[in-house]
C-alpha cells in the first residue's frame, strides 16, 4: 500500500500564487490584444472617412472653380493656413532675435524642417528670420509623406520613430484624441483644435540636402535666390529633400 504524497504547505501557496498570475497574464494579453484589434479597426474607419473628406473637399474645389468659369467669373481660394519652414543657413553671423525665434519655431539645425500655423503672429516672427529659411504651402500629400516617411515623436524627451500606432496613443491620444497617424495627418493639415499639441509632438523634420543643391543663398527666392515664400513651389524643394 502506498502513502499519498504529502506536498509541504509553503509549495502548495507557490503552485497557486503561480497559477493566480499565469491566469492574470493570460487574461491581460487577451485584453490587450482586443485592444489593438479594435484600435485598428478605429484607425481603419479614420482613415476611410479622412480620405472621403479630402475628396469631397477637392471636388468642391473643382466644382466651384467650375462654376465661377461658367459665370464669368474667378474663383478665389482660401488663404493657406498652413506653412512648412525649412532652415537654409547655419549659426553664423545670427544676430540674438533671430537665434530666439529660430529655437521657438524649433529650427535649431540646418535643414530643419516645421509645420507653423498661419497667423499674425507666427507670419511676423518668419518675416524676422526670413534670409536664414525658405518656406512655402505644403500639399496634403507631401504632408502626409513628411510624417510617414521623417517623422519622429517626442516622448519623454527622446526621439521616437512613428513605427506604431500606440506611440502616437499613448502620448497624446488621452489629451487630444489623436490614437494614430492618420488623426497625425488630419490634424495637422486641417489646423484643429489640437494643432499646437499634435505639432509640438512630432520632433523637427531633420531633411536632407537638397538634390541638385540649393540656389544662392545670399539672395531671395525672387531673385533666383533660396530664402523666403516660395508659396506653392515649396512642394518641389519637400520632393528633393524628403
Amino acid at each position: 500500500m502506498f502513502r499519498a504524497r504529502v506536498v509541504p504547505e509553503n509549495i502548495q501557496k507557490k503552485q497557486a500564487r503561480d497559477a493566480k498570475l499565469l491566469k492574470q497574464t493570460v487574461q491581460r494579453r487577451a485584453d490587450d490584444k482586443k485592444a489593438r484589434a479594435a484600435a485598428r479597426k478605429a484607425a481603419g474607419e479614420n482613415a476611410k472617412k479622412y480620405a472621403a473628406e479630402y475628396a469631397k473637399a477637392d471636388k468642391d474645389l473643382i466644382d466651384a472653380k467650375r462654376n465661377a468659369k461658367a459665370a464669368g467669373n474667378f474663383y478665389v481660394e482660401a488663404q493657406p493656413t498652413i506653412a512648412f519652414v525649412i532652415r537654409t543657413r547655419g549659426i553664423n553671423k545670427l544676430a540674438p532675435k533671430q537665434k530666439k525665434i529660430m529655437q521657438l519655431l524649433r529650427l535649431r539645425q540646418l535643414h530643419n524642417g516645421v509645420f507653423v500655423k498661419l497667423n499674425r503672429a507666427t507670419i511676423n516672427m518668419i518675416r524676422l528670420v526670413e534670409p536664414y529659411v525658405t518656406y512655402g504651402y505644403p500639399s496634403r500629400d507631401n504632408v502626409r509623406r513628411l510624417i510617414y516617411k521623417r517623422g519622429y515623436g517626442k516622448v519623454n524627451r527622446a526621439r521616437i520613430a512613428l513605427n506604431d500606432n500606440s506611440t502616437i496613443s499613448d502620448t497624446i491620444g488621452e489629451k487630444c484624441g489623436i490614437h494614430c497617424i492618420e488623426d497625425l495627418i488630419h490634424e495637422i493639415w486641417t489646423c484643429g483644435t489640437h494643432f499646437k499639441e499634435a505639432n509640438n509632438f512630432l520632433w523637427p523634420f531633420k531633411l536632407t540636402s537638397p538634390s541638385k543643391g540649393f540656389e544662392k543663398k545670399r539672395h531671395p527666392f525672387h531673385r533666383g535666390g533660396v530664402w523666403g515664400n516660395r508659396e506653392e513651389l515649396i512642394n518641389d524643394v519637400i520632393k528633393r529633400m524628403n
